[in-house]
């Protein structure tokens, strides 16, 4: 899995969106992202939205139609629209759901191509530059099995001309202490822990343990590496 792309930690105007797709309120993966941002610095702005708070509607493919006459949507739609397009960071939390991302998740997702359909917004323009992140849990001993969720959200920040920030992965119920960020280079003592009772398990492909506090900036450092 290739390293994160993100290569400067977050500066002072930074406003990180925090993107609930789980259908379990206060679940693994949600403490996890939690964990995380208290890592953040403080002049760090962050605002948490949870999908199932803003049930979007069935997305509708309005390719053949005239650009341009998608329409503004319901204020669910149009509170994710304007947290997403005013955040400079973006953190997609999902569990793994047959090896992706939640219905939600995938819907909101799905509601950026309707986004940019809508002429008004110059929506990919407003995307550019920002850095997309990803936290998400999974139960299986093979941390492969993330793989395509990561290369989904990868290809998308891509597609956008977004950076990725990178994916911490965490498996297993309990406290989410330790886990793991996808695409670090492996050092020959970075080995998992071995679990706990009552806590998870590393859960990566390269084998690499990683606070979650440490996450945002963990990014930083994988890239100075591969430098």
């Amino acid at each position: 899995m290739p390293p994160p792309t993100h290569s400067v930690p977050p500066g002072p105007g930074a406003r990180f969106l925090f993107v609930l797709g789980g259908g379990r309120p206060g679940g693994s993966t949600e403490a996890l992202a939690r964990r995380a941002a208290d890592g953040l610095p403080d002049r760090a702005a962050r605002r948490w939205l949870r999908l199932a708070d803003h049930p979007l509607p069935a997305f509708e493919d309005a390719r053949g139609t005239p650009a341009g006459t998608a329409g503004a949507g319901d204020r669910h739609e149009r509170v994710l629209l304007e947290a997403t397009l005013e955040a400079t960071d973006l953190v997609i939390i999902s569990p793994l759901y047959w090896y992706t991302v939640s219905a939600a998740t995938k819907l909101y997702l799905d509601h950026w191509s309707r986004w940019m359909d809508r002429a008004d917004l110059a929506y990919r323009e407003q995307m550019r530059g920002k850095t997309m992140w990803a936290v998400s849990s999974c139960a299986s001993p093979d941390p492969a099995d993330a793989d395509p969720l990561a290369g989904m959200l990868r290809r998308t920040a891509r597609h956008l001309d977004m950076e990725w920030g990178g994916l911490l992965l965490g498996r297993g119920p309990g406290r989410p202490d330790r886990s793991a960020v996808t695409g670090l280079p492996a050092g020959p003592h970075d080995r998992p822990p071995a679990a706990r009772p009552g806590e998870p398990a590393t859960c990566d492909s390269t084998g690499r343990p990683v606070e979650a506090r440490d996450f945002f900036t963990a990014g930083v450092l994988a890239a100075a590496a591969q430098r």
